[in-house]
């Protein structure tokens, strides 16, 4: 098993029993109105503390102990929905609670659970740190879910692929679905393709892993059938069109989107939502050998179409498209595909606003609606019918890599269309799976991008 506990990690959440400092969350128009407790006031004012964003000023008692936190919003209309997450590594070890704030408990709470997160197996780790305590009147259960679930998918991602290769992953994934009870079905190496899965055998047959499908099931059989796809490419060289070293170096990353469904599983799972789930993970490393697909190779699909193989380093699409023929045999209710496929969605969105693409106009407002609503960043791309002649090859029905360079991740997009069977409602989320800077809920590393908009998507539907 690789190095991480992402089920079992030590909870950053204190008990509601006990006794607990008090944190003033304030800004800078608290501190001018003194809205808060006068003694704190008092103090923050001969300290001159002016409420800067995450700044913290611990104050005393008159006989020198530790009286409570002074945490700063600065000006509150501009402040950082999830500034609370700065608390987890600001706060002194100890039990802690929100005494005064105008951002929410629940907020603050979760915000805190994200903060808290460290990925610390290959180093000392650091020493504990403050627990907060979750109010009385926010979800303690979905928060503590969430907290969890985001751990697992940084975890997944942070991992290095000599220990997050394709067998470890299959670990994990069995290791999640064993912990709720979920069936788990594989198909790997050359029974790819005697099952009809030559694009992902043929990505991932140059490495020392075998390539492979992971399926897991959970649910009710006969509930609305939601299925979840993510790209599981383990490490990614580019293939014979061999990325640059610097390119290459982070892409132990590029199996985020498999991290982020595994994540967003785990919620629905750990919510008990009434569904029948079904997940699929193509789990491959695009490596070189002298088995590497090739480019100008035509591959066969599990659809039947062709694919002209233009650039071996856009891999993710191809493995993805047979993913996807197989979850559209079923046709479920609701398909989403989350995959670190284009960084042509990075030039035009930057690493923190992922795309998504879908032709259900229903489905797009409600993702948009719970993006909003859980401040969770998502923005709705065009499926751009004129660029799916870009799409086209010379001598196959499809290119996998369009020349001219531009709306690769439309093009990317339309291309797993093909895919799709028109009648499933499906959405395609072209994630990072990477905060490239410190955020104050977020440290530099893995991260889940769009799961907690796509829960409260899915739990709309199916509340349990």
């Amino acid at each position: 098993m690789p190095p991480f506990t992402h089920i079992d990690r030590p909870s950053p959440f204190a008990p509601t029993s006990g006794e607990t400092l008090p944190v003033w969350a304030v800004s800078r128009a608290d501190i001018e109105r003194g809205h808060f407790d006068k003694t704190a006031l008092a103090w923050a004012q001969a300290a001159g503390f002016t409420a800067s964003e995450g700044s913290v000023l611990l104050a005393p008692t008159r006989h020198g102990k530790l009286a409570g936190a002074l945490f700063g919003l600065g000006d509150e209309a501009e402040c950082h929905p999830f500034i609370g997450g700065k608390l987890a590594r600001s706060l002194p070890k100890g039990d802690w609670h929100i005494e005064t704030s105008p951002i929410s408990g629940a907020t603050m709470a979760l915000a805190f659970g994200l903060g808290a997160y460290r990925f610390e197996p290959y180093r000392k780790p650091a020493a504990d740190g403050p627990r907060l305590v979750i109010p009385a009147d926010a979800d303690a259960k979905k928060i503590r879910r969430t907290v969890a679930a985001v751990g697992l998918a940084r975890d997944l991602v942070n991992t290095p692929a000599n220990d997050m290769g394709p067998d470890a992953l299959e670990a994990a994934f069995r290791r999640l679905a064993k912990h709720y009870s979920a069936d788990v079905t594989v198909v790997a190496g050359d029974d790819l393709v005697t099952k009809g899965f030559p694009m992902i055998h043929a990505v991932g047959r140059a490495a020392d892993q075998a390539p492979r499908l992971l399926e897991l099931r959970w649910g009710q059989p006969g509930a609305r059938k939601v299925t979840l796809v993510g790209k599981g490419v383990c490490f990614d060289t580019g293939g014979l069109d061999i990325k640059p070293a610097a390119s290459m170096l982070n892409m132990k990353k590029d199996m985020g989107g498999a991290a982020n469904v595994m994540a967003l599983a785990m919620m629905i799972m750990d919510a008990g939502l009434p569904v029948d789930l079904r997940v699929l993970i193509p789990a491959v490393e695009n490596s070189i050998s002298a088995a590497a697909f090739r480019p100008g190779d035509v591959l066969m699909s599990r659809k039947g179409l062709t694919v002209q193989i233009d650039n071996t380093d856009a891999e993710g699409r191809l493995v993805l498209a047979d993913a996807l023929t197989f979850a559209c045999e079923e046709t479920p209710s609701l398909l989403i595909d989350m995959a670190t496929l284009t960084g042509a969605a990075r030039v035009a969105l930057g690493p923190d606003l992922p795309p998504f693409y879908t032709d259900d106009e229903v489905l797009a407002g409600e993702i948009a609606t719970a993006s909003a609503a859980t401040v969770d960043p998502l923005w709705r791309l065009p499926l751009f019918k004129p660029y799916e002649a870009d799409v086209k090859a010379k001598i196959a029905d499809l290119t996998n890599a369009p020349a001219g360079g531009f709306a690769g991740s439309i093009t990317a997009a339309l291309f797993l269309k093909r895919f799709v069977a028109p009648d499933v409602s499906w959405a395609h989320f072209d994630i990072f799976a990477w905060s490239p800077k410190d955020k104050p809920h977020a440290p530099t590393g893995g991260e889940a991008q769009g799961i907690r908009a796509l829960f409260e998507v899915i739990g709309q539907h199916h509340s349990a």
